[in-house]
């Protein structure tokens, strides 16, 4: 009884260090990974070109911009001339990389392989630097539709007639956190989604709206903050296009001097908008 007493006295200390001896801890032996980020697909990417399609250091893309027009012509006179004009733009994929270098001792004593989560973690990175790119040449473009506090379906319908205005079919409707968030309270959706529509709304207006496919995107993985209060319609055959002369690419090497295992990580891509008007910019305040 003694004994039994003792004990309780321990578990009862008023700072439970003793107490916390008396219990059996398990230590679990899985790494919890980190939250992955809502990226933007490189499906919507109107063009891609890939290393083998990169001879040089760039690559430029030739885009017709019309000029060729019918005309009215007078019995016996001159057929007028006309001739369709051209731009150019060179992509000329820019540099990233992170270099990885961890101890001897680290992977000795480490309860997982610790370069290579790090390489795992890079890779996120890399792609997270992606979805980057692409917002910071959407954000560019020179339509736009000034929002007020929250989007309304007039902005998005606004924001679909400047491309229609140019020719352009909108396919994608790319919207930040905040605008989710405005979306999931307008009612017309909301009452779509109550009613079990998959036209309008799905998976939480993940879905389709007014014919354009919604993909969110992380504000984390945005270039500022700001970008949760912007939507993007795109025309996804011509907004923007992707040039990548080197994939993500991992060379794994040792520092014997320091007594470290490292790794290199680079890439070389660009990210460049094709055609200015495929792309209309909604803001909110």
């Amino acid at each position: 009884m003694t004994e039994m007493k003792y004990i309780k006295n321990l578990l009862s200390t008023s700072t439970g260090t003793e107490g916390s001896l008396l219990i059996v801890k398990q230590i679990y032996d899985t790494l919890i990974d980190e939250v992955e980020k809502v990226l933007l697909p490189r499906s919507e990417a109107g063009l891609y070109f890939g290393p083998g399609q990169i001879q040089g250091s760039s690559i430029d893309v030739d885009l017709a911009t019309g000029g060729i027009s019918v005309k009215v012509v007078a019995e016996g006179a001159d057929i007028p001339i006309d001739n369709e004009s051209y731009t150019s733009t060179n992509l000329k994929p820019t540099k990233y990389g992170v270099a990885i270098r961890i101890t001897k001792e680290m992977l000795e004593d480490g309860k997982w392989n610790l370069l290579q989560h790090n390489i795992a973690t890079t890779g996120k990175r890399f792609a997270e630097n992606e979805t980057n790119l692409i917002l910071t040449q959407l954000q560019g473009c020179t339509n736009n539709v000034g929002g007020g506090a929250a989007i309304t379906i007039s902005d998005i319908t606004t924001g679909m007639q400047y491309l229609e205005d140019a020719d352009y079919t909108p396919t994608t409707l790319i919207v930040g956190n905040e605008v989710v968030n405005d979306l999931r309270n307008i009612d017309t959706f909301a009452e779509a989604d109550k009613s079990g529509s998959t036209e309008m709304l799905q998976r939480g207006f993940i879905g389709r709206i007014y014919g354009m496919n919604v993909i969110r995107f992380s504000t984390n993985a945005a270039p500022s903050t700001t970008y949760a209060k912007y939507a993007y319609v795109i025309d996804n055959r011509y907004a923007y296009m992707i040039a990548e002369k080197r994939p993500v690419t991992v060379e794994n090497f040792d520092l014997p001097a320091n007594d470290m295992s490292a790794a290199s990580v680079t890439q070389r891509i660009v990210v460049a908008r094709m055609r200015d008007t495929a792309t209309c910019r909604i803001s909110t305040s």
